[in-house]
C-alpha cells in the first residue's frame, strides 16, 4: 500500500504545496511528525492508496501525541 503526504511547504516564497509518496505506513507517518515538529509546514495531512485520510485523534494517537490533563 501507498501512503501520501501532502502539506504546503512553508520554506518558499511561493507557498506551494507539495505531495510525497512512501511505501509504508511507518515511514508516511514518521515524515508526517517530522513536518509537524518542524513548525514551518502547514496543513499536513496523510492519506493511504485508497485516498483515505488518517485525521483527527486516529493520526494524533499514531504520531504519539499524548493526551493532556
Amino acid at each position: 500500500m501507498t501512503y501520501r503526504i501532502s502539506y504546503e511547504d512553508g520554506w518558499t516564497d511561493a507557498c506551494g504545496t507539495r505531495t510525497e509518496y512512501f511505501g509504508t505506513e511507518h515511514e508516511a507517518l514518521y515524515r508526517a511528525r517530522e513536518l509537524i515538529d518542524s513548525g514551518v509546514h502547514h496543513r499536513v495531512s496523510v492519506s493511504d492508496s485508497g485516498g483515505e485520510a488518517l485525521a483527527g485523534v486516529r493520526l494524533q494517537l499514531k504520531l504519539g501525541a499524548t493526551p493532556i490533563d
